[in-house]
């Protein structure tokens, strides 16, 4: 590999750690928040009660409207919903001026200021993929509650549980063990599209590199360095992913 520019990623060795230091830590929360919103998705989107009025509530109040979010979400490039809702939705909420929590008086315009400056594509890149994730985790969790037999939740209801305690005891531990490698490769799909992130500023390691590569006007470099993070990223959390897959296998063999 002759002609390798060392010094140009030690130099800038610091950017490159706070870029992978951010890429960890928008993974981390988007795939926690983004499993737990695409839970309540995939849950509203099997809400059905059998008669009564309850029935139509369920079917056009929270069935319909999951689907059409869910459809909405994988339906359109990430990236363009990065921008929508760095230059929409959060500026129609967080706005020193007018900004619908200022408004309310839930947050002060110097907090709603300080929040857009110094964390704005944080939180950006944060809402974005966790609305993106929760579409794609839903239907995780859809097949895999479908995939268990309903005789099970017939019977633990005969038993006097609750719904949301059969569901809780019954029904999800044994969904998440066939949900792991999906979910896993959610996780994957996110360190990933985090990138995309640094269009709107957020320093990751995109972004580090771009840095670099607009500074020297080369891009072997920078961006064979992020290729390689990435991929070490993605491999260790395909090898964590694995020991989970391995020690639920051991449970059920029990």
């Amino acid at each position: 590999m002759s002609g390798f520019r060392w010094e140009i990623i030690q130099e800038y060795l610091p950017l490159f750690i706070d870029g992978a230091l951010m890429t960890l830590k928008c993974t981390v929360i988007c795939v926690i928040t983004g499993t737990l919103w695409g839970l309540t998705l995939g849950l509203g989107r099997l809400a059905q009660a059998p008669h009564g009025p309850w029935k139509q509530v369920l079917r056009f109040a929270v069935q319909w409207p999951v689907r059409i979010y869910i459809s909405a979400f994988r339906g359109t490039p990430l990236f363009v919903q990065i921008m929508v809702v760095h230059f929409a939705l959060i500026p129609l909420f967080i706005n020193p001026r007018d900004g619908i929590l200022v408004s309310g008086g839930i947050m002060s315009a110097d907090v709603a200021r300080s929040l857009r400056a110094d964390y704005g594509a944080f939180l950006s890149c944060i809402v974005a993929i966790t609305l993106n994730a929760g579409a794609y985790v839903s239907e995780i969790f859809r097949a895999g509650i479908q995939s268990i037999d309903r005789g099970q939740m017939e019977a633990s209801r005969s038993l006097g549980m609750t719904w949301g305690r059969t569901m809780r005891k019954v029904i999800l531990p044994q969904a998440f063990r066939r949900m792991l490698p999906p979910l896993g490769n959610n996780a994957i799909a996110i360190v990933k599209d985090s990138s995309l992130a640094s269009a709107i500023g957020l320093a990751d390691l995109a972004y580090a590199a771009r840095t670099v590569s607009g500074a020297y006007a080369t891009y072997w470099e920078p961006y064979l360095v992020i290729s390689l993070v990435y991929w070490v990223f993605t491999f260790l959390l395909s090898l964590m992913v694995q020991l989970l897959e391995k020690r639920f296998g051991k449970s059920d063999s029990r």
